[in-house]
């Protein structure tokens, strides 16, 4: 069952705790702001001065050479994964992870470039043997290895430093350059307790995102070095993701990065809380992991917690069956999360 089933308009109506995922954060007062405020140049022509200062600023922080701001997480990937690979070359991955499982396999349809998938681990990592097995013979009826993409956080879970640089050694050594797939980056580093250029440094290009838990409405960005960023950028454009008066977007990542990164300790916390609520009703399996939380009831009966919790202002993704994923952020406040712990226990009660 895909993560995004039955979400198409359960949001309808006004919920006072929407948990379906952390990409509904909506921007404050204080980012509108910001936006509002926008020095405004056009992006295609290098003349924006917010999506300058914002490249500049994600990659100083990560310790990359350059950086490339795009519309989306799925672009971004898309552009940093061609900028690596020619057609007849391949990605090695995880078959769970976000490129391989959801993103359309927009590296094979628009680049002739194939997705090897690997099993991932129960800890969110790849097993650096898995990889080096998977790395293909210098054969002509095969691929060319080329690229080891990896991902952190995994279903909310916070891979560790050791557990990533193991994987990435192993790929190097296989004569492979390595992406991340970052797209909850900064929940990763605040959950690891690790520098950000620790995690970041372990690998080629990195994709962060600015859109879900740190609030921005839109946007991501991909650092590396900077001949790959070149070829990045051509690919955006290509992709359509060549944006004009980009800096109203850009400013509201400014905003996020400079705000919003701490805080994700708090979304944390929240989901630690909510499944300690959830285990204590007895009422199925449950998993948490940085600001995820995964719920399984054991009654089966998905559809009908979905509405109980809907009438009463909590919105749930999720199939009606297996696991539901309920994700914390920035607009799920104490009060919020309260109104979602009191329709479970009235459900279970």
């Amino acid at each position: 069952m895909s993560r995004y089933a039955g979400l198409a308009g359960a949001g309808k109506g006004a919920a006072i705790c929407d948990l379906r995922s952390d990409t509904l954060t909506r921007p404050d007062a204080g980012m509108m702001q910001a936006i509002q405020a926008a020095e405004l140049g056009d992006d295609v022509y290098g003349e924006d001065p917010q999506v300058n200062r914002l490249e500049a600023v994600l990659a100083e922080r990560l310790g990359k050479d350059a950086a490339l701001f795009l519309p989306t997480g799925t672009m971004s990937n898309l552009a940093g994964l061609l900028a690596h690979c020619r057609r007849g070359e391949e990605i090695i991955l995880g078959a769970e992870y976000h490129v391989y499982a959801y993103e359309a396999a927009g590296a094979s349809v628009l680049g002739g470039v194939s997705l090897c998938p690997v099993p991932v681990r129960a800890d969110g990592a790849l097993d650096p043997g898995a990889v080096a097995g998977a790395v293909k013979a210098d054969d002509s009826h095969l691929a060319v290895s080329r690229l080891l993409s990896l991902e952190n956080t995994h279903n909310g879970l916070a891979v560790p430093l050791a557990d990533m640089a193991a994987t990435a050694d192993a790929g190097r050594g296989a004569g492979l350059a390595v992406h991340l797939d970052g797209a909850r980056f900064f929940n990763a580093t605040v959950a690891l307790g690790c520098a950000e250029t620790e995690l970041a440094g372990l690998m080629d290009t990195i994709s962060v995102c600015l859109s879900k838990g740190l609030g921005a409405p839109a946007g991501s960005v991909l650092a590396g070095p900077g001949d790959l960023i070149a070829r990045a950028r051509r690919w955006r454009k290509m992709l359509g993701g060549g944006m004009r008066q980009a800096g109203v977007l850009a400013a509201a990542g400014l905003y996020a990065l400079d705000r919003n990164v701490a805080r994700l300790a708090e979304d944390h916390a929240r989901a630690g809380e909510l499944a300690g609520e959830l285990r204590s009703l007895g009422a199925g399996e449950v998993s948490q992991a940085t600001n995820m939380v995964f719920f399984t009831p054991g009654d089966g009966r998905n559809d009908a917690l979905r509405a109980h919790l809907a009438a009463r202002g909590a919105v749930i993704g999720g199939g009606s069956s297996g696991a539901i994923r309920m994700v914390l952020h920035k607009d799920v406040d104490d009060g919020a999360l309260d109104c979602a712990v009191q329709g479970l226990k009235s459900f279970y009660g």
